[in-house]
């Protein structure tokens, strides 16, 4: 750290009072390198890094697409985006009901700061609030959505940029370039979405017990 007092981060934290001191209920740990096992402060890989994680939180104002919250889902992490950001607005359109599948969108299109910053904050309380099994649960679903990010889909849009870009220049090419639209919807889950309550009534359509195995060591 070159200027530590003209940080914005560090700045802001200072402006938060976010000092981690002993009775402070948040902590913070600042690490503006890339992961690294090598590194002497979190001798970790990123993907080791982001598998030990319980929640990632990406509220950008504004993302092309947005590969952090992204690459959390392929790993089976719940993350926070928003509708400004290109995954946010794909997540949106495929799936029918994303915090059940652990993907909480931020509306900032419509909404001014303090009402995006008092529904992120909704949202990790309620996340929170969950117990060890709804996270296990969620956290199940999330990794249910790999296939939707795989290549093998996501590749047709890189494609159409492509294709969009060429047809500007030679619109006669039109007739010999038209490609199908991606035509995926997850469901909503069958059982009802986590929720924060540790007592609720069961779903008709059935249970989590399905989603309630979960191979990977955390709390």
């Amino acid at each position: 750290m070159i200027d530590d007092s003209n940080d914005p981060v560090l700045s802001a934290f200072r402006r938060c009072q976010l000092f981690n001191n002993r009775h402070d209920k948040v902590k913070v740990i600042f690490h503006p390198e890339f992961l690294s096992s090598t590194s002497p402060l979190i001798p970790m890989d990123y993907e080791e890094f982001v598998r030990g994680c319980h929640l990632g939180v990406f509220p950008s104002y504004y993302e092309p697409w947005g590969y952090t919250p992204a690459e959390c889902t392929l790993m089976g992490i719940p993350s926070v985006t928003t509708n400004l950001s290109g995954f946010g607005c794909f997540i949106n359109e495929h799936v029918a009901d994303p915090m059940s599948y652990g993907i909480y969108i931020v509306e900032r299109k419509f909404k001014g700061v303090e009402e995006s910053v008092e529904q992120l904050t909704q949202f990790m309380l309620e996340f929170c609030n969950l117990t060890r099994r709804q996270r296990i649960i969620q956290r199940n679903r999330t990794e249910r959505l790999c296939d939707l990010l795989d290549w093998k889909n996501l590749a047709q849009y890189y494609s159409r940029a492509r294709r969009e870009a060429l047809l500007k220049v030679h619109p006669e090419l039109k007739a010999i370039t038209e490609m199908h639209r991606l035509q995926i919807k997850y469901p909503r889950p069958f059982s009802e979405p986590p929720s924060p309550a540790t007592s609720r009534r069961g779903s008709v359509h059935g249970s989590d017990d399905e989603d309630d195995t979960f191979n990977g060591n955390w709390p």
